[in-house]
């Protein structure tokens, strides 16, 4: 091959590479820790913010996330009395918006009588190459084809694994505000958060649904958490925070490695953040914040208590940790930036922007306010708020729950803004071109 025609393959190639850098496959990005890759995005909002590419109108209700890999982005959402796993076509816009690849049927929707807070799925998709993991309101897994979404296998977790939500804070017995933690590929094993007698986490086979192991030694009802994986003195490990605390347990087996107990009187939303030898929690309601050092001891694992603090209690929109320094927002508090390892506060403010969720690119936080739909971004800086655009969304759902507010995180992809209240999906350029 002459040089000519090689540096269109290369640049073909580099173009591939980067923009499959940029994909967001899983819950919470790459790492499961709402941090982005991504750089060369605008540094500061024009007027109004940055450029709307295109407004989806039709995918459901719900909070689910997006997962985008490609051209594709995929959410759930309820469509009548189900709820599907949607596909769209992002590289399709036309008169300013976008088309659906295709959708599949999950299962029922999750609802209850009485329920003001929320209807619908709340978890977000996990591509695996070729494949696709969902988890339904009402504990529907499915795996399908990334491409058709064409279903390879499914499962109801309550009727096959004997599978259970803690529902403190409202919702029916073993099922509370329904599924919510998001599948996890790790190698060949799909793990996740059941729940119940049988074991708190399961390892399935990703190709076929066979269970491969559960958690006996750790049975404690599934919160509103997703599991990360880690690795702790050389064994891979899952970390899961439930009602009774933090635990980890083995990759190869499911064996309880270590606990750190702490029994939590709320709705326990938001997954753990690992740094090193370290795991970060917090919950809303006065909970609190948490860190523990796992440290291993011959063959056995101890969770050690590094502090226990009030600075930084959310209760919803996770939290982000950038160059050792913790930033979101703390109920009766505003928005927080705390020194991981020492657990105090370097700053807060309250009166910029109400309670939300935030993510992480390029040295900017985008924040985005779960009371009126206002999007910010600030240096994600120890100095304190430094502001460099905001805007709100165009509209709201008119379909939301009376007491449920825009609780579905903020996403960056491909130098792309990613934001949905229900059914409402707008798409931002952050490149500026």
């Amino acid at each position: 091959m002459s040089l000519p025609r090689a540096l269109p393959l290369v640049a073909c190639l580099l173009t591939c590479a980067a923009a499959r850098g940029a994909d967001w496959p899983q819950y919470r990005g790459p790492g499961r820790d709402d941090v982005s890759a991504e750089t060369g995005l605008l540094q500061a909002w024009p007027a109004g913010g940055p450029k709307l590419l295109w407004t989806y109108r039709d995918a459901g209700i719900g909070y689910s996330g997006p997962a985008i890999v490609g051209d594709l982005y995929y959410t759930l959402g309820g469509r009548g009395d189900r709820e599907f796993l949607i596909a769209l076509d992002i590289k399709a816009v036309s008169a300013g918006t976008v088309s659906q690849a295709w959708a599949t049927d999950v299962g029922p929707l999750f609802q209850w009588d009485g329920n003001k807070w929320s209807a619908g799925p709340s978890t977000t998709p996990t591509v695996d190459g070729e494949l696709i993991f969902t988890l339904g309101g009402m504990g529907d897994l499915l795996c399908a084809a990334t491409a058709t979404g064409e279903p390879r296998w499914r499962k109801n977790l309550p009727k096959e694994l004997e599978s259970q939500v803690n529902p403190i804070g409202g919702g029916p017995k073993n099922l509370g505000w329904g599924y919510t933690g998001s599948p996890l590929v790790d190698g060949e094993r799909l793990i996740l958060a059941v729940g119940g007698p049988k074991g708190t986490l399961a390892a399935l086979n990703k190709h076929t649904g066979d269970v491969l192991w559960r958690s006996t030694e750790l049975t404690d009802q599934a919160a509103y958490t997703s599991p990360i994986a880690a690795d702790f003195g050389g064994v891979r490990q899952y970390v899961v925070l439930t009602n009774q605390g933090l635990s980890g347990v083995a990759a190869a087996d499911g064996r309880l490695l270590w606990r750190s107990p702490r029994r939590y009187g709320t709705e326990v939303v938001n997954s753990p953040l690992i740094s090193g030898d370290y795991v970060y929690t917090t919950v809303g309601s006065a909970q609190g914040c948490d860190l523990v050092k796992i440290e291993k001891d011959g063959d056995k694992f101890q969770a050690t208590p590094v502090y226990n603090n009030q600075n930084l209690a959310n209760h919803h929109g996770n939290v982000v940790l950038v160059d050792q320094h913790i930033f979101g927002h703390s109920q009766n508090k505003g928005w927080i930036c705390q020194n991981l390892r020492t657990g105090e506060a370097v700053w807060s403010e309250r009166m910029k922007l109400r309670a939300g969720a935030l993510t992480y690119a390029d040295g900017r936080l985008v924040l985005f306010s779960e009371d009126n739909g206002t999007v910010a971004q600030i240096e994600a800086s120890t100095a304190g708020w430094r502001e460099t655009g905001r805007f709100p969304i165009p509209e709201q759902t008119k379909l939301r729950k009376p007491n449920g507010r825009i609780w579905t995180p903020p996403v960056i992809s491909g130098g792309r803004l990613f934001l949905r209240d229900q059914e409402l999906v707008f798409c931002y350029n952050l490149k500026g071109e």
